[in-house]
């Protein structure tokens, strides 16, 4: 598949992820539609990016039923199930940011509310993330042996759930969950508005939990200042009964006398004096590949990459090109983990995950 058109509905700062990537990569995507429903917002998205824009579902089908293949939903946890039910009923596919609903009954309701035959996906980019793409591929090569045991801290709730999960190598077992909070001082850097304009402490809250599938343990880990802090690090552990991950370092065992040791490089140009251009080409160790970005040379940062790559297993599923990449009764798992954690840590007690019925 050489081009991918599709429209979205929201106009958020999440929205604008997909126009980056539509605007660095012509050939690859096009935003056709869409919906907006503030018509000051409308006409500032439409002067900035040079996007049609409806300002209703209606519309916004009509246009979909004609002009191309799926549609991005953007828009607020509780306006969500509402607008992917309404295009599933219509059979436009979906591909909606995370999560798609804000609590468990909601989740469950929208899948009970959508047709079978429904192509829905969810927008869940860390594993495609490169240096977490690397690491997952890594896990699940066999050279680590059976993973037993991995420590996340590199992003919030369902986000980090989906790592553990993928890192695990597990489906919808159920889970015991313990967890705490607690804050900390700590000198404010960086966020969506840019640098700090002051040297201000701000008290920051750390989430840790522990989620044991059986023989299997994970350690959730994670301060909302990791996004944008300049002195809060992404930390990723993963323990296999022949070797780990720590980082971006790598140990296994070749045979029962042969240790290897290896560093996951990243491998990006336009550093000193090369001339390629700068953007990233992929994550090696030793003589092999774990990662290639697909999007290369497009200048994109690695998010920008992981919700391209989102954008491109779509087209694909909804062109019969492939399965389903992460649907959402995965997505919907790992936020009812999310949420299910999030009660351990507010109440002190330790929760049982049962196997849910429609996840």
């Amino acid at each position: 598949m050489s081009f991918i058109t599709f429209g979205i509905i929201g106009a958020g700062w999440r929205a604008e992820f997909y126009l980056r990537i539509a605007q660095a990569l012509p050939r690859q995507f096009r935003v056709h539609t869409m919906l907006v429903r503030d018509k000051d917002k409308a006409l500032a998205m439409e002067q900035k990016w040079g996007v049609h824009t409806v300002g209703s579902v209606e519309q916004f089908v009509a246009e979909a039923q004609k002009h191309f293949q799926f549609a991005v939903v953007s828009v607020p946890r509780t306006a969500a199930p509402a607008i992917i039910e309404e295009l599933a009923v219509q059979g436009i596919p979906v591909l909606a940011e995370t999560p798609p609903a804000s609590d468990l009954n909601s989740l469950t309701a929208l899948l009970e509310s959508i047709p079978r035959t429904a192509k829905v996906e969810v927008a869940e980019q860390y594993l495609y993330q490169p240096m977490h793409a690397a690491r997952i591929h890594l896990a699940r090569s066999g050279k680590l042996g059976e993973i037993s045991h991995v420590q996340v801290s590199a992003a919030h709730d369902y986000h980090g759930i989906s790592l553990i999960r993928q890192l695990l190598g597990i489906g919808n077992e159920p889970a015991v969950i313990q967890g705490e909070r607690f804050t900390a001082p700590m000198m404010r850097s960086g966020g969506r508005d840019g640098d700090p304009s002051d040297g201000k402490m701000i008290s920051s809250e750390q989430t840790i939990a522990t989620l044991r599938f059986g023989d299997k343990l994970a350690v959730y880990d994670f301060t909302r200042e990791q996004y944008f802090s300049w002195i809060r690090r992404d930390r990723i552990l993963v323990r296999g009964s022949k070797g780990e991950i720590v980082g971006t370092e790598a140990a296994y065992m070749l045979d029962y006398t042969t240790p290897i040791y290896t560093e996951l490089r990243r491998v990006d140009t336009g550093h000193n004096g090369n001339l390629e251009g700068y953007y990233h080409r992929g994550i090696i160790a030793g003589d092999e590949w774990l990662y290639r970005n697909p999007f290369a040379p497009a200048r994109l940062t690695d998010d920008e990459i992981a919700v391209a790559t989102s954008l491109l297993h779509m087209g694909q599923y909804a062109a019969h090109m492939r399965p389903s990449f992460y649907s959402l009764a995965e997505a919907s798992q790992d936020h009812y983990l999310a949420l299910t954690m999030q009660k351990a840590v507010a109440t002190g007690q330790t929760v049982t995950c049962s196997k849910q019925p429609n996840l």
